[in-house]
């Protein structure tokens, strides 16, 4: 993998054995085989519960502005952005191109694995807002990815992380299937903070009798 970050702290696991002073045993996961064989398969589903995912987009209503361009981190075959909202670029970047292909809310999108190329591929200063998903518990460099997201973010703009309970168990770090929801949450907090993202706030926004949504902000 590239040591590369853009702005902020170097990368120092292989001297430390730490990612920016966290264990790098938090960010294995058990399937170790290449991430773009385990995606290579599309896969049109919902995650998560209908109404979970319904709360997700209420959220967004009061996260983004109209006319911003947003960058999709981990994206797949839909976005769950409010339909009546006004934007501008809506860029996604996954692992699968038939699910970004699929996806009408982006648009335009591009495949590339963060867990082997960190720096993201638009120039900076480019988007007012990013969000990731139900993704986060997937990546391996989670602050080299979230230093490159600062640096694409213009100025006061704007990330959220949305977070649930369900996740592949073979890809998703150790971390995230040991810590409580909120150590997952504090852990994500701590990512953003590191990363230099400001006015970190940590929301439950579940709905009764489905999957929990926890989202995570901060502002550049």
């Amino acid at each position: 993998m590239s040591d590369g970050v853009v702005g902020g702290e170097s990368n120092k696991d292989d001297q430390s054995g730490e990612h920016f002073g966290l264990p790098n045993a938090w960010f294995v996961c058990a399937d170790e085989a290449p991430d773009e064989d385990f995606y290579q398969t599309p896969r049109m589903v919902a995650h998560v519960d209908e109404a979970t995912l319904t709360a997700l987009t209420e959220f967004y209503r009061s996260f983004i502005p109209p006319q911003s361009d947003v960058v999709d981190l981990m994206s797949s075959w839909i976005s769950h952005l409010p339909a009546e909202l006004p934007l501008g670029r809506v860029v996604g970047l996954g692992m699968n191109a038939d699910e970004l292909a699929a996806n009408t809310q982006l648009t335009e999108w591009s495949v590339q694995n963060l867990n082997e190329q960190p720096v993201l591929p638009y120039a900076s200063a480019s988007f007012d807002r990013a969000v990731i998903v139900v993704s986060i518990q997937y990546l391996r460099r989670p602050i080299d990815v979230l230093l490159s997201v600062h640096n694409v973010l213009r100025d006061g703009a704007e990330i959220a992380i949305a977070m649930s309970h369900r996740l592949f168990p073979t890809k998703a770090i150790v971390a995230f299937q040991s810590l409580a929801a909120d150590e997952r949450m504090n852990l994500v907090r701590y990512y953003l903070d590191k990363a230099g993202f400001r006015e970190i706030n940590l929301l439950d926004c579940s709905p009764p009798n489905a999957d929990p949504l926890w989202i995570v902000t901060g502002k550049k």
